[in-house]
């Protein structure tokens, strides 16, 4: 699962001048966020969240995390995500 965030506030077409739009960049300038949190969150449907995510992405404005890496520093630090990440490797491997 893929969790978007954005770089920087765009100026959008007027197709995105709704309340719910900007709910989703305050979402994502805040904190990273899957399309679900951010569908909830707004009140979008999965389609209207995904074609922003796309002019986002066309302008470079959108960083977008796998599910396997860590939110922060510390989280990589975390016993457990070793673990994962080792018996991830190994099963990869074999």
């Amino acid at each position: 699962m893929k969790h978007y965030k954005l770089l920087a506030w765009p100026d959008l077409p007027t197709a995105f001048h709704r309340t719910a739009y900007r709910r989703v960049l305050h979402e994502m300038s805040q904190r990273y966020a899957t399309i679900a949190q951010l569908t909830h969150g707004s009140g979008l449907s999965r389609h209207d969240v995904r074609g922003l995510l796309d002019v986002l992405a066309s302008r470079e404005l959108l960083l977008v995390r796998g599910e396997d890496e860590p939110e922060s520093r510390f989280d990589a630090l975390n016993p457990l995500n070793w673990i994962r990440r080792i018996t991830h490797a190994t099963q990869a491997n074999a």
